[in-house]
């Protein structure tokens, strides 16, 4: 019955990664069509069509891009687009190769960020990133909360962050809808430990036997689940802390919840 479970929750994980693999990593509206009318004639490493960011705050972005591109050699460009598209001219515009990350930005689709990524960075940045990235900038709650210029600034400070230090496996910074689905997993797995320790032979004080066979259940929900994704995204002490706490109490109360249901005993004169 629980291989059966964990089977479905593994192929249900991996169905999620790949339709999210093959969303992100293609972009029909950046690449259907081919109109280079819609691109400026004086280059520039960014061509806000939609007209999503400010006239100074794209000029700042500019700047920055062209500066980090002498500096590391690396290609980040940004196209914003509506109703209309530059299409497949951006490669010959851009001279994208592998060592190119473009960053489209269409405000049509349920998430507004797709990216085309050159092979050589999938060396230091993998697939897995770029899923994350689009699922934690742009999708509509943060848009909503942020604004598409955020929704872009803030993917490429992630981007240029990771390409700095030789790469990353995951997104840096624990947003706060993350960390608290860390400290929920966290509690649940220090339930079901408890509840699996409970005694269940007189003069037992703790059932580690159960304990131990139920491992692999509350070991997942409280080690891949609620301390990796905190670990691995930040350095910050409180959120492990607080995670740890969590586990802690909900062995705590599992544990003794015998005691507490119990009926208190009366005396009967």
């Amino acid at each position: 019955m629980q291989s059966c479970f964990w089977r479905r929750i593994l192929v249900s994980i991996a169905v999620f990664f790949l339709a999210g693999s093959i969303w992100v990593m293609h972009s029909p509206p950046a690449f259907a069509y081919d109109n280079p009318e819609l691109l400026p004639d004086t280059f520039t490493p960014v061509v806000d069509l939609a007209k999503t960011l400010p006239k100074l705050q794209e000029e700042k972005l500019v700047t920055d891009l062209e500066q980090f591109e002498t500096e590391t050699g690396w290609k980040l460009r940004v196209l914003t687009q509506y109703d209309r598209t530059p299409g497949r001219a951006v490669i010959k515009y851009w001279g994208l190769d592998d060592k190119s990350i473009l960053l489209v930005a269409d405000s049509r689709g349920g998430n507004i960020l797709s990216f085309s990524v050159g092979d050589a960075v999938y060396e230091l940045l993998p697939r897995t990133f770029w899923i994350e990235l689009q699922t934690r900038f742009g999708n509509l709650y943060f848009v909503r909360e942020q604004g598409e210029d955020q929704s872009i600034l803030q993917a490429l400070e992630s981007v240029k962050g990771c390409l700095l230090k030789g790469g990353c496996n995951v997104v840096p910074g624990l947003p706060r809808e993350q960390w608290i689905l860390t400290l929920i997993s966290s509690i649940i797995g220090g339930v079901i430990c408890g509840f699996a320790a409970q005694p269940h032979r007189e003069g037992q004080v703790f059932a580690w036997q159960w304990a131990l066979i139920f491992s692999p259940l509350w070991g997942i929900l409280f080690i891949a689940f609620g301390i990796g994704p905190v670990v691995t995204r930040t350095s910050e002490w409180l959120p492990l802390v607080r995670n740890i706490a969590g586990f802690l109490i909900g062995v705590l109360v599992a544990y003794l919840s015998p005691i507490f249901s119990r009926p208190s005993s009366s005396t009967e004169s």
